[in-house]
């Protein structure tokens, strides 16, 4: 009895590590171009799509995010916020949705989507955190814990692909 109990333990475990596994594929196989994140804080992007591909950049940026512009055979063509592309595999990447504040100076967060709204704290460029949502020509980041609303020409990583 103990043995089919941990049998069906077994196989319910790795059903669910198979269908968590597939969603994080798949996700990635949507059409381009579309946004993701890094998955982990050091990441490769390659000259072309194989391992065999010499690494071009090391990323160190958990949760940067880069713009897919091509896929193939598990590899992704990405862009980052400066512009430069190469390919990352499509296991490094998460289809979570990011922001990084870019442009010239420190960029407001504010307590609502809206340019009279009180100023809860200013975010240097380069700053990474994830992307809740947008509306208003404002997006809605959480940076580590605190969420805020940023204009939207201030980050990397929303708006039309």
């Amino acid at each position: 009895m103990k043995a089919l109990r941990s049998l069906a333990i077994i196989a319910a475990t790795l059903t669910l590590w198979v269908m968590v596994s597939n969603t994080a594929v798949h996700a990635q196989d949507r059409e381009v171009p579309y946004w993701a994140t890094l998955r982990f804080d050091e990441v490769n992007m390659r000259k072309g799509p194989s391992q065999d591909f010499p690494i071009d950049w090391v990323y160190k940026r958990k949760g940067m995010p880069v713009q897919v512009v091509r896929l193939r055979e598990g590899w992704r063509l990405v862009q980052d916020p400066d512009g430069a592309q190469g390919w990352i595999a499509s296991s490094q990447l998460s289809p979570k949705l990011g922001a990084m504040i870019v442009g010239d100076g420190v960029a407001n967060i504010r307590d609502q989507a809206s340019g009279a709204a009180t100023v809860l704290w200013k975010a240097q460029p380069g700053v990474v955190g994830e992307l809740l949502r947008c509306r208003d020509s404002f997006c809605e980041i959480d940076i580590e814990g605190k969420s805020g609303w940023v204009l939207a020409t201030r980050i990397w990583g929303a708006g039309e692909t």
